[in-house]
């Protein structure tokens, strides 16, 4: 059974038996609470959320884009994954650098905000479809790169 968090969320549909879930150990929340996307979940439990904001320039006037990235705990019951748009919420230092716990899954992300191809990836990859287009083959390529070599 679940317990209440305080916060008008949902609790998860599965259970666990981790200390620091907020909804079937003994952590409690108490503070902050934000939006974002997971950006990484490779270490176990933890997931590290990125998400943007923007912050006033009052000398020009304009608002430029800051993004902030935090290490969360990753319960359990919640197991978010890579893309995955979620909801933390700040609470008692559980480790060196988290400071924050998932409390909730709201969907997927198609892309992650912020973070753009390499110029060099995305000429690659164009240069791959013309080829596909033309149907040329790695074979077709290889026979032309010994020709010019046997001309030079």
């Amino acid at each position: 059974m679940a317990r209440k968090t305080g916060l008008d969320i949902n609790s998860p549909k599965t259970e666990c038996k981790d200390k620091k879930c907020p909804f079937h150990g003994d952590l409690t929340i108490s503070k902050r609470v934000f939006t974002g996307v997971v950006v990484s979940d490779l270490a176990k439990n933890t997931a590290t959320v990125l998400w943007e904001r923007r912050r006033k320039i009052s000398k020009y006037d304009r608002y430029e884009r800051r993004k902030t990235r935090v290490h969360a705990h990753n319960p359990e019951c919640i197991n978010a994954k890579k893309k995955d748009v979620v909801r933390i919420a700040e609470c008692r230092p559980l480790s060196k650098t988290k400071n924050f716990v998932i409390i909730e899954k709201l969907g997927k992300e198609e892309k992650v905000s912020g973070f753009e191809e390499k110029p060099e990836e995305k000429k690659e990859d164009s240069a791959k479809e013309t080829d596909k287009k033309q149907g040329k083959t790695d074979t077709d390529k290889k026979d032309t790169a010994k020709k010019t070599k046997q001309k030079g």
